[in-house]
């Protein structure tokens, strides 16, 4: 009698993927130290920047914009433009929702203007025909929690003062921003990141003017715990995520002494918690991957908002790795560029 084929720790890839996806992980070992620090200038080597682009790549042109000079912070805007050629099909006279986006990397890694993340921007602001404003927030072990909450929500304030937003007749095809149609999304340690400046938006949204969160979407968002779940026991040697480089980005996150049961990374945690009851927190998204070894946590937190009441659609990708979407030859990818459109298509709605 045959033998049940065991599932493996990864599916069927191209070998071009396997290329770039050994190439991310070298990328991590490569500049981690064992003193908890990272060698930024190797890092900056091995990662370099993308330029803005005022020309339409695809349909969509970017600029990037300062949101607190003081800090500095930074963000690069996307847009989809009418006259850009290349499938671009906005309209410069037509409000466009917003995404305010945050990037992976663990807190620790890549940025705004790292080529994944441009592309993927680029992405979304095509298939959903909106602006997607990438965070360009402070990272970890340099600026440890609370700093890219803190950022996010400065980025929240940014676009809730209409003065801030970059108008057509001065920049020529940049569309108006409709920031009653606002969304917060990321994958990994940025949904992680979507998520607490969702409830610091809840907790605070009578002090916003104009800007209304409609909806979060987390992609396969970065939570943990001091247990090992199934899920990270069974994935050992999954692409991308493995249990030692997780445990060395929160220890670089944290504060000082903190456990995995911090808030920041424990989402059912008490203090995590806070906020999510509020009506202003908006109904999510998650993204889940049968290949990803952070999925148990993943579920966990789809829990804890349903415990406390709130609407929560769950997409889940069985034969997807961790951070799948910003590689463009997975159907997955494209099937959920296309999900992410119905959900800004349709505001958010309740799921």
């Amino acid at each position: 009698m045959e033998k049940p084929t065991k599932k493996g720790v990864a599916p069927p890839m191209a070998w071009r993927t396997r290329l770039s996806i050994l190439a991310a992980g070298c990328l991590t070992d490569a500049t981690c130290r064992a003193d908890g620090t990272i060698n930024r200038r190797l890092l900056n080597f091995l990662d370099p920047h993308v330029p803005p682009s005022a020309a339409p790549r695809n349909g969509v042109a970017s600029r990037d914009v300062v949101v607190d000079p003081a800090i500095p912070l930074r963000a690069r805007l996307f847009y989809p433009c009418p006259s850009g050629g290349g499938g671009g099909t906005g309209d410069a006279t037509k409000p466009l929702p917003v995404v305010v986006f945050f990037h992976g990397g663990g807190f620790a890694y890549l940025s705004a203007a790292s080529r994944a993340y441009d592309a993927a921007c680029r992405r979304i602001a095509r298939y959903a025909g909106a602006a997607v404003l990438s965070v360009d927030y402070r990272r970890s072990p340099e600026h440890r929690y609370p700093t890219p909450y803190d950022d996010g929500l400065a980025a929240l304030r940014f676009l809730d003062d209409p003065n801030n937003h970059p108008l057509a007749a001065d920049d020529g095809d940049v569309p108006p921003l409709d920031v009653t149609r606002c969304f917060v999304a990321g994958d990994s340690a940025g949904a992680n990141i979507a998520h607490h400046v969702a409830r610091r938006y809840a907790l605070a949204s009578t002090t916003f003017a104009n800007l209304r969160l409609a909806g979060l979407i987390a992609i396969q968002p970065f939570f943990g715990g001091e247990e090992r779940t199934p899920a990270e026991l069974r994935l050992v040697g999954a692409p991308i995520v493995s249990v030692p480089r997780t445990d060395w980005l929160w220890r670089a996150f944290l504060p000082p002494g903190a456990d995995r049961t911090h808030e920041a990374a424990h989402a059912a945690s008490p203090a995590g918690a806070a906020g999510i009851d509020s009506p202003a927190f908006p109904p999510a998204t998650v993204v889940i991957g049968g290949y990803d070894p952070l999925q148990d946590w993943q579920r966990r937190y789809c829990e804890t908002l349903r415990g406390k009441g709130k609407a929560v659609r769950v997409l889940d990708y069985p034969d997807a790795i961790h951070a799948f979407y910003i590689f463009p030859e997975f159907a997955e990818a494209r099937d959920l560029m296309l999900r992410i459109k119905d959900i800004v298509a349709g505001g958010g709605g309740e799921h």
